[in-house]
Protein backbone atom coordinates (compact mmCIF):
# COMPACT_ATOMS: atom_id res chain seq x y z
CA UNK A 1 0.00 0.00 0.00
CA UNK A 2 1.04 3.57 -0.41
CA UNK A 3 2.70 5.63 2.50
CA UNK A 4 -0.07 8.79 4.00
CA UNK A 5 1.77 11.87 2.65
CA UNK A 6 1.92 12.79 6.72
CA UNK A 7 1.66 10.39 9.39
CA UNK A 8 1.77 11.66 12.67
CA UNK A 9 2.18 8.79 15.89
CA UNK A 10 1.62 9.79 19.37
CA UNK A 11 2.85 13.50 19.38
CA UNK A 12 3.55 15.36 22.88
CA UNK A 13 3.91 18.94 22.46
CA UNK A 14 4.47 20.54 25.42
CA UNK A 15 5.19 24.15 27.35
CA UNK A 16 7.20 24.52 30.20
CA UNK A 17 6.02 27.50 32.37
CA UNK A 18 6.45 28.97 35.57
CA UNK A 19 3.45 27.50 36.42
CA UNK A 20 4.31 24.10 35.49
CA UNK A 21 4.22 21.79 32.20
CA UNK A 22 1.30 22.33 29.92
CA UNK A 23 0.40 19.70 27.97
CA UNK A 24 -0.59 21.15 24.62
CA UNK A 25 -0.83 18.25 22.52
CA UNK A 26 -0.83 14.72 24.39
CA UNK A 27 -0.57 11.78 22.14
CA UNK A 28 -2.38 12.59 19.08
CA UNK A 29 -1.95 10.28 15.69
CA UNK A 30 -3.51 10.91 12.22
CA UNK A 31 -2.22 10.94 8.97
CA UNK A 32 -3.48 12.44 5.71
CA UNK A 33 -2.94 11.23 1.59
CA UNK A 34 -2.25 13.32 -0.98
CA UNK A 35 -5.18 14.90 -2.07
CA UNK A 36 -7.40 14.89 0.65
CA UNK A 37 -8.68 17.50 3.11
CA UNK A 38 -8.21 16.66 6.91
CA UNK A 39 -10.50 19.07 9.14
CA UNK A 40 -9.15 19.41 12.98
CA UNK A 41 -12.33 20.36 14.97
CA UNK A 42 -12.16 21.38 18.83
CA UNK A 43 -12.64 24.44 21.12
CA UNK A 44 -10.24 27.08 21.96
CA UNK A 45 -7.21 25.44 23.69
CA UNK A 46 -8.02 21.66 22.52
CA UNK A 47 -4.23 21.63 20.95
CA UNK A 48 -5.59 22.02 17.18
CA UNK A 49 -3.24 25.04 15.88
CA UNK A 50 -0.44 23.32 17.90
CA UNK A 51 -0.66 20.51 16.07
CA UNK A 52 -0.34 22.44 13.21
CA UNK A 53 2.41 24.71 14.16
CA UNK A 54 4.49 21.49 15.49
CA UNK A 55 3.99 19.78 11.75
CA UNK A 56 5.80 22.76 10.36
CA UNK A 57 8.41 22.66 13.33
CA UNK A 58 7.31 26.16 15.03
CA UNK A 59 7.12 25.42 18.07
CA UNK A 60 9.44 27.70 20.30
CA UNK A 61 11.11 27.81 24.05
CA UNK A 62 9.47 27.15 26.12
CA UNK A 63 7.68 24.76 23.77
CA UNK A 64 8.78 21.77 22.02
CA UNK A 65 7.92 18.76 21.18
CA UNK A 66 8.62 16.11 23.85
CA UNK A 67 7.85 12.64 21.50
CA UNK A 68 6.32 11.17 19.16
CA UNK A 69 6.87 11.64 15.25
CA UNK A 70 6.05 13.41 12.10
CA UNK A 71 7.02 11.36 8.69
CA UNK A 72 6.23 13.49 6.16
CA UNK A 73 7.10 11.82 2.15
CA UNK A 74 8.41 9.08 4.03
CA UNK A 75 10.87 11.53 6.41
CA UNK A 76 10.71 12.02 10.00
CA UNK A 77 10.31 15.79 11.05
CA UNK A 78 10.77 15.34 14.35
CA UNK A 79 14.62 16.12 15.28
CA UNK A 80 15.24 16.97 11.42
CA UNK A 81 18.04 20.27 11.03
CA UNK A 82 16.31 23.46 11.52
CA UNK A 83 18.10 24.12 8.03
CA UNK A 84 16.67 21.30 6.21
CA UNK A 85 13.21 22.55 7.56
CA UNK A 86 13.60 25.76 6.71
CA UNK A 87 13.43 24.38 3.26
CA UNK A 88 10.20 22.34 3.68
CA UNK A 89 8.23 25.03 5.10
CA UNK A 90 6.92 26.99 2.09
CA UNK A 91 8.13 24.83 -0.28
CA UNK A 92 7.12 20.66 -0.06
CA UNK A 93 4.42 22.29 3.25
CA UNK A 94 2.68 25.60 3.85
CA UNK A 95 0.98 27.11 6.01
CA UNK A 96 -2.30 29.82 5.96
CA UNK A 97 -2.81 31.51 9.27
CA UNK A 98 -5.53 33.12 10.39
CA UNK A 99 -4.65 36.58 10.31
CA UNK A 100 -3.68 37.92 7.11
CA UNK A 101 -2.51 41.47 8.02
CA UNK A 102 -0.19 40.06 10.53
CA UNK A 103 1.06 37.18 7.57
CA UNK A 104 1.70 39.98 5.27
CA UNK A 105 4.44 42.63 5.31
CA UNK A 106 2.46 46.04 5.04
CA UNK A 107 5.68 47.88 3.71
CA UNK A 108 5.92 45.55 0.67
CA UNK A 109 4.00 45.56 -2.31
CA UNK A 110 1.94 41.78 -3.06
CA UNK A 111 3.42 41.48 -6.29
CA UNK A 112 6.94 41.97 -4.00
CA UNK A 113 6.23 39.52 -1.47
CA UNK A 114 5.15 37.12 -3.72
CA UNK A 115 8.43 37.35 -5.72
CA UNK A 116 10.71 36.95 -2.57
CA UNK A 117 8.62 34.00 -1.46
CA UNK A 118 9.54 32.49 -4.57
CA UNK A 119 13.27 33.33 -4.22
CA UNK A 120 13.48 31.97 -1.08
CA UNK A 121 13.07 27.95 -2.80
CA UNK A 122 14.22 28.65 -6.55
CA UNK A 123 15.75 31.03 -8.63
CA UNK A 124 13.64 32.35 -11.23
CA UNK A 125 14.09 35.84 -13.15
CA UNK A 126 12.16 38.66 -13.05
CA UNK A 127 9.91 37.49 -15.88
CA UNK A 128 9.36 34.17 -14.64
CA UNK A 129 8.38 35.52 -10.72
CA UNK A 130 5.73 37.47 -11.74
CA UNK A 131 4.44 34.97 -14.75
CA UNK A 132 4.10 32.63 -11.56
CA UNK A 133 2.54 35.24 -9.17
CA UNK A 134 -0.04 36.08 -12.21
CA UNK A 135 -1.40 32.65 -12.33
CA UNK A 136 -1.51 32.00 -8.31
CA UNK A 137 -3.08 34.99 -7.96
CA UNK A 138 -5.95 33.66 -10.64
CA UNK A 139 -6.57 30.91 -9.01
CA UNK A 140 -7.14 32.10 -6.02
CA UNK A 141 -9.63 34.19 -7.46
CA UNK A 142 -8.46 37.90 -7.53
CA UNK A 143 -9.67 40.22 -10.23
CA UNK A 144 -7.17 41.83 -12.62
CA UNK A 145 -4.26 40.13 -11.08
CA UNK A 146 -1.78 42.09 -12.83
CA UNK A 147 -2.73 45.57 -10.87
CA UNK A 148 -3.01 43.47 -7.33
CA UNK A 149 0.92 43.35 -7.88
CA UNK A 150 1.31 46.74 -7.16
CA UNK A 151 -1.00 47.34 -4.39
CA UNK A 152 -0.07 47.23 -0.78
CA UNK A 153 -1.84 44.65 2.25
CA UNK A 154 -3.94 47.56 3.36
CA UNK A 155 -5.62 48.45 -0.09
CA UNK A 156 -6.94 45.30 -0.17
CA UNK A 157 -9.82 44.05 1.97
CA UNK A 158 -10.14 41.49 4.40
CA UNK A 159 -11.43 38.53 1.85
CA UNK A 160 -8.96 39.82 -0.66
CA UNK A 161 -5.94 39.87 2.05
CA UNK A 162 -6.72 35.85 2.57
CA UNK A 163 -6.82 35.25 -0.95
CA UNK A 164 -3.17 37.07 -1.17
CA UNK A 165 -1.70 34.40 1.85
CA UNK A 166 -3.04 31.57 0.34
CA UNK A 167 -1.60 32.41 -3.30
CA UNK A 168 1.85 33.10 -1.60
CA UNK A 169 1.50 29.21 0.10
CA UNK A 170 0.53 27.82 -3.24
CA UNK A 171 3.51 29.86 -4.71
CA UNK A 172 5.58 26.51 -5.00
CA UNK A 173 2.90 23.50 -5.12
CA UNK A 174 3.30 22.17 -1.96
CA UNK A 175 2.35 18.61 -0.92
CA UNK A 176 0.39 20.19 2.31
CA UNK A 177 -0.63 22.95 3.11
CA UNK A 178 -2.16 23.58 6.86
CA UNK A 179 -4.43 26.00 7.41
CA UNK A 180 -5.37 27.50 10.41
CA UNK A 181 -8.53 29.11 10.61
CA UNK A 182 -8.11 31.28 7.29
CA UNK A 183 -11.84 32.31 7.17
CA UNK A 184 -13.03 33.35 10.90
CA UNK A 185 -12.89 37.04 10.72
CA UNK A 186 -14.65 36.93 7.36
CA UNK A 187 -18.26 37.85 6.25
CA UNK A 188 -20.17 34.12 5.48
CA UNK A 189 -20.51 35.25 1.85
CA UNK A 190 -16.48 36.08 1.48
CA UNK A 191 -15.94 32.34 3.50
CA UNK A 192 -18.10 30.71 1.35
CA UNK A 193 -16.15 31.69 -1.40
CA UNK A 194 -12.48 31.14 -0.28
CA UNK A 195 -13.99 27.51 0.70
CA UNK A 196 -15.01 26.45 -2.53
CA UNK A 197 -12.09 27.90 -3.98
CA UNK A 198 -9.81 26.11 -1.64
CA UNK A 199 -11.64 22.98 -1.90
CA UNK A 200 -11.42 23.42 -6.09
CA UNK A 201 -7.84 24.19 -5.42
CA UNK A 202 -6.75 21.10 -3.75
CA UNK A 203 -8.71 18.61 -5.99
CA UNK A 204 -7.18 20.12 -9.31
CA UNK A 205 -3.40 20.54 -7.39
CA UNK A 206 -3.77 16.80 -5.56
CA UNK A 207 -2.15 19.07 -2.72
CA UNK A 208 -3.21 18.04 1.18
CA UNK A 209 -4.79 19.99 3.42
CA UNK A 210 -5.29 20.21 7.13
CA UNK A 211 -8.26 22.66 7.70
CA UNK A 212 -8.03 23.91 11.45
CA UNK A 213 -11.15 25.02 13.07
CA UNK A 214 -13.79 25.22 15.39
CA UNK A 215 -16.43 25.63 12.93
CA UNK A 216 -18.20 21.70 11.74
CA UNK A 217 -20.34 23.87 8.99
CA UNK A 218 -17.21 24.68 7.42
CA UNK A 219 -15.84 21.01 8.03
CA UNK A 220 -18.61 19.16 6.77
CA UNK A 221 -18.62 21.03 3.24
CA UNK A 222 -14.73 20.51 2.68
CA UNK A 223 -13.45 18.02 4.91
CA UNK A 224 -12.71 14.44 3.38
CA UNK A 225 -12.21 13.23 6.96
CA UNK A 226 -12.11 15.11 10.42
CA UNK A 227 -10.80 14.47 13.85
CA UNK A 228 -12.09 16.16 17.23
CA UNK A 229 -9.97 17.33 19.71
CA UNK A 230 -10.43 17.85 23.35
CA UNK A 231 -7.99 19.05 26.03
CA UNK A 232 -5.06 17.98 23.83
CA UNK A 233 -6.08 14.61 22.78
CA UNK A 234 -7.95 13.20 20.02
CA UNK A 235 -11.83 11.86 20.86
CA UNK A 236 -13.08 10.85 17.55
CA UNK A 237 -11.81 10.55 14.03
CA UNK A 238 -13.30 8.86 10.98
CA UNK A 239 -14.59 9.92 7.39
CA UNK A 240 -16.59 13.14 7.77
CA UNK A 241 -19.93 12.16 6.50
CA UNK A 242 -20.67 9.57 8.90
CA UNK A 243 -18.71 11.34 11.57
CA UNK A 244 -21.26 14.23 11.62
CA UNK A 245 -24.29 12.55 10.87
CA UNK A 246 -23.86 9.51 14.09
CA UNK A 247 -20.97 10.19 16.15
CA UNK A 248 -19.66 7.98 18.39
CA UNK A 249 -18.16 10.27 20.72
CA UNK A 250 -20.53 12.02 23.39
CA UNK A 251 -18.13 15.27 23.20
CA UNK A 252 -18.40 15.05 19.06
CA UNK A 253 -22.17 14.70 19.79
CA UNK A 254 -22.50 17.52 22.33
CA UNK A 255 -20.39 19.63 19.67
CA UNK A 256 -22.99 18.79 16.88
CA UNK A 257 -26.10 18.80 19.02
CA UNK A 258 -25.07 23.22 19.45
CA UNK A 259 -25.05 23.98 15.98
CA UNK A 260 -28.31 26.29 15.36
CA UNK A 261 -29.34 25.03 12.16
CA UNK A 262 -29.72 21.40 13.37
CA UNK A 263 -32.35 22.86 16.19
CA UNK A 264 -35.75 24.55 16.20
CA UNK A 265 -35.88 28.25 16.00
CA UNK A 266 -36.80 29.79 19.24
CA UNK A 267 -35.43 26.84 21.10
CA UNK A 268 -32.14 27.46 23.31
CA UNK A 269 -29.38 25.61 21.97
CA UNK A 270 -28.52 22.59 24.31
CA UNK A 271 -24.82 22.87 25.86
CA UNK A 272 -22.11 20.77 27.21
CA UNK A 273 -22.11 21.76 30.82
CA UNK A 274 -19.30 23.08 32.55
CA UNK A 275 -15.66 23.93 30.84
CA UNK A 276 -12.53 22.25 29.41
CA UNK A 277 -10.29 21.24 32.05
CA UNK A 278 -6.88 23.11 32.59
CA UNK A 279 -3.72 21.60 30.86
CA UNK A 280 -1.92 22.25 33.70
CA UNK A 281 -4.02 19.70 35.79
CA UNK A 282 -5.34 17.25 33.88
CA UNK A 283 -8.41 14.93 35.64
CA UNK A 284 -7.16 11.44 35.74
CA UNK A 285 -8.84 8.75 33.39
CA UNK A 286 -10.97 10.60 30.10
CA UNK A 287 -10.11 14.04 30.37
CA UNK A 288 -14.39 14.49 28.94
CA UNK A 289 -15.67 12.32 32.10
CA UNK A 290 -16.22 15.77 34.34
CA UNK A 291 -18.61 16.89 31.99
CA UNK A 292 -20.13 13.82 30.10
CA UNK A 293 -23.54 12.47 30.61
CA UNK A 294 -22.09 8.96 30.23
CA UNK A 295 -19.66 8.69 32.63
CA UNK A 296 -18.95 6.10 35.29
CA UNK A 297 -16.59 5.53 37.57
CA UNK A 298 -14.40 3.82 34.97
CA UNK A 299 -13.74 6.96 33.45
CA UNK A 300 -12.52 8.71 36.14
CA UNK A 301 -9.84 6.01 36.47
CA UNK A 302 -8.66 4.47 33.37
CA UNK A 303 -7.42 6.52 30.27
CA UNK A 304 -10.23 5.28 27.03
CA UNK A 305 -8.82 3.33 24.29
CA UNK A 306 -10.09 3.18 21.60
CA UNK A 307 -12.94 1.30 20.52
CA UNK A 308 -13.50 1.21 16.42
CA UNK A 309 -11.09 0.53 14.22
CA UNK A 310 -13.24 1.91 11.53
CA UNK A 311 -14.28 4.68 13.51
CA UNK A 312 -11.82 6.12 16.05
CA UNK A 313 -13.53 7.03 19.09
CA UNK A 314 -11.29 6.58 22.75
CA UNK A 315 -14.64 6.03 24.80
CA UNK A 316 -15.71 3.88 27.22
CA UNK A 317 -18.82 3.97 26.77
CA UNK A 318 -19.19 5.10 22.78
CA UNK A 319 -22.63 5.89 21.45
CA UNK A 320 -24.16 3.24 19.72
CA UNK A 321 -23.46 2.60 15.69
CA UNK A 322 -26.03 4.42 13.02
CA UNK A 323 -27.63 1.20 12.78
CA UNK A 324 -28.32 0.42 16.26
CA UNK A 325 -29.25 4.29 16.79
CA UNK A 326 -31.39 3.53 14.26
CA UNK A 327 -33.04 0.70 14.76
Amino acid sequence: MTEPLLQVRDLHTHFFTRAGEVKAVNGVSFSVDRGRVLGLVGESGSGKSVTGYSILGLIDPPGRIVSGSIRFEGRELVGLDPDELRALRGRRIAMVFQDATATLNPVLTVGRQMTLAIRAHERASDRAARDLALDVLKKVGIPDPASRLNTYPHELSGGMRQRVAIAVALLHRPALIVADEPTTALDVSVQAQIIFEMRDLVRSLGTAMIWITHDLATVSSLADDVLVMYAGRMVEAGPTRVTLRAPRHPYTAGLLASVPSRNPKGVDLPQIPGSTPSLLRLPPGCPFQPRCPRATPVCREDPPRVVDSGREALCHHPLPPASQAAA
